[in-house]
């Protein structure tokens, strides 16, 4: 960010006619600023809304692991969330949600195996043993508008001690995504992932459309959704990704159809996989520096 200078005097300032605006007439830097200011709103928003989940973490932790207060426990989980490249709302849920450890003197999840990463052909180029789960979610999005030329999308995730979660969006307003940070029934997106099948709903008459939903898609321009589920190999609905297409009861093509469920299917066998290793190695590593700690500083281990 620059740092904020005096404004020019009008002798000497552009003429506001020659500065770049935008298509309602706004300043581009004007409008960029707002723009700033909504992202902060919604990262604070977001906050506030994982604080909960966050802070009860913190509580199990400091009794499993006799900390001494909550701050300890939220340094252990930052470190780990980091040292494992995971969101800590995301540690914090697993850390919520998975049993605890039957002996917490040894491993977490002892008998564990290494499991080979599924492909991912819609990313050629990264391998998917390495590649962050933020990047492979965000192309999902990218390459779904794209293939269908759809201009507003959003990707939501199953979080264990949440529900759907919104991940990553375009074009679609703040109002929309402070209502559906966290997604409920009334959706399509919702029907998809317990139905556990590609959803299509013209917005403006689809039954299963909440009220109050259905007001908040409109109001974006989406008069038709395509919610397409991504489910493990056992069928377990692990997440949604919404197309929102601005004309009633528009159909997919039956080629962009078999695309958004080709990619969704590798996209949830991944996500589990991810689960199932890299989310359950961080877990595995808490536990290991939390019994250290738990013993005290002469019987860590190095580092």
């Amino acid at each position: 960010m620059q740092e904020p200078v005096d404004p020019p005097s009008a002798a000497h300032g552009p003429d506001p006619a020659a500065v770049p605006t935008d298509a309602d007439g706004t300043q581009n830097g004007e409008s960029r600023e707002i723009d700033r200011l909504r992202r902060e709103v919604r990262d604070l928003r977001g906050k506030l809304r994982a604080h909960p989940l966050i802070s009860h973490a913190q509580g199990l932790l400091q009794e499993r692991y006799r900390l001494p207060d909550a701050e300890a426990a939220f340094e252990l989980m930052k470190r780990c969330s980091q040292q494992h490249n995971l969101k800590l709302r995301n540690l914090a849920s697993a850390v919520v949600s998975v049993p605890r450890p039957d002996d917490e003197r040894g491993l977490w999840f002892p008998g564990r195996s290494g499991r080979t990463p599924p492909p991912l052909k819609f990313l050629p180029g990264h391998r998917p043993d390495k590649v962050n789960r933020s990047t492979v979610l965000k192309q999902v999005l990218h390459q779904a508008l794209a293939f269908t030329e759809a201009p507003m999308g959003d990707l939501q995730t199953m979080e264990p001690a949440v529900g759907l979660q919104m991940e990553h969006h375009r074009g679609l307003s703040e109002e929309f995504l402070d209502f559906f940070a966290v997604v409920e029934e009334g959706t399509s997106c919702s029907l998809a992932a317990r139905r556990r099948v590609r959803v299509v709903s013209d917005v403006a008459t689809d039954p299963a459309v909440s009220e109050p939903a259905r007001e908040m898609i409109l109001a974006v321009g989406s008069r038709t959704t395509h919610s397409v589920p991504m489910l493990s190999p056992a069928g377990r609905a692990v997440g949604v990704f919404s197309l929102h297409l601005p004309q009633p009861r528009r159909d997919l093509t039956r080629v962009q159809a078999t695309a958004m469920d080709g990619m969704a299917a590798q996209a949830g066998r991944w996500l589990e996989w991810h689960q199932q290793t890299i989310l359950l190695n961080a877990l595995e590593d808490l536990h290991r520096r939390g019994r250290d700690l738990r013993s005290g500083p002469g019987r860590r281990h190095k580092e």
